[in-house]
């Protein structure tokens, strides 16, 4: 996808923050927890940093600006649909119905479906409230603030689920189903229900695209018949049934392979670059006229997709990452002056990082890519952990992968999806930590733990393994109802549907100021590092 992620992925790589911006700012790093703010850069981020979202065209000096807010934002919200290039697309009842108990027959005669009203659809006016924090100021902890006074306007997304009519007839439909991108707990789990509800529907030929973007254009690769028989029990495992990999051709190619084949709905699996080229693909499907469904279906261990409570993959990737932690704090605490460094996921954000060392409570330090620190100096992590050896007699550090790559040496290099390579920063702290330890001739043991691969590679746990059916099945529902170039997520614990722009425009990141944060502050105890 390499052809796909240089011209349509957004830039995703947040711009480090310097040090001495931060001091020119007013971010020292004395601790004040008297006051219950943990330090002058945190309370000083809750003005700074605080969330204002400003629209453009927005003059708050007009008393109905919440309304034109409002609607601006319902038309950015508003999902595309199949009718609104073909004007005369007709709907017939849908075949989704739980109180047929059989499967639609071969012929479809008189399957479409029961007259038996069934009361499960979702009427398409249903919404999901996007925010649901009033909050008074933009100084409140993790203010998200539409004008500088915090007013509250109602915001609304598209509720997923069943509806009553769809577009598509079953018997019509051949699905296809890729991952791309590297692997995550879950994968298996999507596609064992994508595959299942489709055949609820009524729908016969279902292929996976091997490999990624790549499987729709390399001759070596064919595509997978798929049905339930073959899916039933690969949630039971780890990895992809279909394979993953980064980059493959351009747009047009990928379409055309979709017009030979036949391909009418496409879900597809993958993070920020993989559903910027699902957009891309729908939108190519729609300037030739194609009849086609494109449905996201967010797959980011890291959990930084903007507007979702959480992707699949997260919570099992936060207690795997506990077995970890645990090797680390039990090598370090049965060493003299031991130290536990553990690298998690977390390329620009630090959520698997900071939800660990919430989960385990044995974490010292914990370093995510939001939050700049020091190693060396007065107020650095170095600093601290002498302090924590001369205190405790061991400490563990939690770091996420993306963080601290200001004090490594850029490689300039880049992924076949185009992000940039970056360097280790679990070895550069593990390297200094000996280092600074050694020019005090104080012995310090350190081991250092990286389970990226092994967390990447398991098989969803419980609370994942329920959020990947609901979205396999939502998925399925917004195809078959018309919506393409959407994706879905949960949103304050119910299933809605997005545009996928709205989604990709930049990656979520843990907000120095929210509440979560602070929580995490004050589970490690640790100081600021700048």
């Amino acid at each position: 996808m390499e052809a796909l992620s240089h011209t349509i992925t957004p830039k995703l790589t947040p711009t480090p923050v310097k040090n001495d911006v931060l001091r020119r700012n007013g971010f020292t790093p004395a601790i004040l927890r008297s006051n219950g703010c943990y330090s002058t850069r945190i309370c000083r981020r809750s003005r700074v940093f605080a969330k204002i979202h400003r629209s453009k065209g927005l003059d708050f000096n007009d008393p109905d600006w919440n309304l034109k807010f409002q609607r601006d934002f319902e038309d950015r919200f508003d999902l595309p649909h199949i009718t609104d290039i073909f004007k005369d697309a007709t709907p017939i009842p849908s075949t989704f119905c739980l109180r047929m108990r059989t499967p639609v027959n071969e012929e479809f005669a008189d399957g479409y479906p029961s007259d038996e009203k069934w009361h499960g659809y979702i009427n398409n006016k249903d919404r999901v409230l996007l925010k649901v924090i009033n909050y008074s100021s933009p100084n409140s902890a993790g203010a998200e603030c539409i004008d500088p006074d915090c007013t509250w306007v109602e915001q609304w997304v598209h509720r997923a689920g069943p509806r009553e009519e769809i577009y598509f007839r079953p018997e019509e439909v051949k699905a296809a189903i890729v991952t791309c991108g590297g692997l995550c707990p879950g994968l298996n789990d999507v596609i064992r229900h994508i595959v299942i509800t489709l055949e609820i529907y009524g729908v016969k030929n279902i292929v996976g695209i091997p490999f990624g973007y790549r499987g729709f254009c390399s001759k070596d690769l064919s595509g997978m018949p798929l049905s339930r028989k073959v899916v039933q029990n690969i949630h039971l495992s780890g990895g992809s049934l279909l394979g993953v990999s980064r980059g493959g051709p351009g747009v047009s190619e990928i379409v055309d392979s979709m017009e030979e084949r036949g391909i009418n709905m496409l879900f597809v699996l993958g993070g920020n670059g993989t559903h910027a080229g699902a957009n891309a693909i729908h939108n190519e499907c729609r300037k030739r006229r194609m009849k086609v469904a494109v449905v996201g279906v967010p797959k980011t261990i890291d959990n930084d997709i903007l507007l979702m409570d959480k992707t699949f993959g997260f919570d099992t990737a936060v207690e795997e990452a506990q077995r970890a932690i645990n090797s680390a704090y039990i090598e370090a605490h049965s060493a003299y002056h031991g130290i536990g460094v553990v690298k998690l996921m977390g390329r620009s954000s630090g959520f698997i990082a900071m939800h660990a060392a919430l989960a385990s409570g044995q974490i010292d330090i914990c370093l995510i890519p939001e939050v700049p620190f020091s190693l060396h100096g007065p107020h650095g992590v170095l600093r601290h952990l002498k302090y924590l050896i001369d205190t405790k007699g061991s400490a563990v550090i939690c770091v996420a992968e993306g963080a601290g790559q200001n004090l490594i040496e850029k490689t300039n290099a880049t992924d076949a999806s185009g992000n940039i390579v970056l360097g280790d920063v679990g070895v550069h702290i593990q390297q200094e930590t000996k280092k600074y330890f050694k020019k005090l001739g104080v012995p310090a043991d350190v081991k250092y733990i990286d389970p990226t691969y092994m967390i990447r590679a398991c098989r969803a746990n419980a609370s994942d393994g329920i959020l990947c059916t609901v979205l396999g099945q939502n998925a399925v529902h917004g195809a078959f109802a018309g919506f393409s170039g959407i994706t879905v997520g949960i949103c304050n614990t119910h299933y809605a549907y997005f545009p996928i722009p709205e989604v990709i425009s930049y990656p979520r990141a843990v907000d120095p100021n929210s509440r979560m944060w602070h929580r995490c502050l004050t589970s490690t105890g640790q100081p600021d590092f700048v």
